[in-house]
């Protein structure tokens, strides 16, 4: 599969440590990779401008601040058309509950992945939110039971 962007060995590893740290220094990033910090700090702020790292983020323990439950919700919709797809997006940006969500193919228009205290509020956030939204025909929901795997969004291979 080719690349979209022109990306060499250390380019790769930069994104990796960080893709691992996000909090570490140009200095101790700088090692890690193998290079003297000024390069690195150039490189960042390249991949950077290139949209190839979009920002950093802190991952909050959503359990430890009393956000127990953790459920994907599949939207389909009455009608598809650009208009209506567009007026979903929109709306799911205002619900603080859905925390990503994803146009998809299939039986399916919509995947959101939903965080909520509690499965009360959940429930209450389904039925009053989702399924009296114009347009929106079909709610399936799946509560997570226990996660398993928590990686960075990108597989990113040890670069040759």
């Amino acid at each position: 599969m080719p690349l979209k962007a022109d990306l060499d060995s250390i380019d790769w590893k930069i994104l990796r440590e960080l893709q691992d740290d996000g909090r570490m220094t140009n200095v101790e990033l700088s090692k890690r990779v193998g290079i003297s910090a000024p390069p690195c700090l150039r490189r960042v702020k390249r991949l950077e401008d290139a949209g190839i790292i979009r920002g950093y983020r802190a991952l909050l323990n959503s359990k430890s601040l009393g956000f127990d439950v953790v459920a994907f919700c599949l939207i389909g919709l009455h009608h598809q058309s650009e208009v209506e797809l567009k007026a979903f997006s929109d709306r799911t940006r205002n619900w603080p509950m859905v925390r990503r969500a994803w146009m998809v193919s299939g039986e399916s228009d919509f995947l959101l992945h939903c965080v909520a205290s509690d499965l009360g509020t959940f429930q209450s956030f389904v039925i009053e939110e989702l399924t009296s939204t114009p347009n929106v025909d079909t709610v399936r929901t799946a509560l997570t039971i226990r996660q398993i795997k928590d990686e960075g969004l990108v597989a990113i291979d040890d670069p040759a």
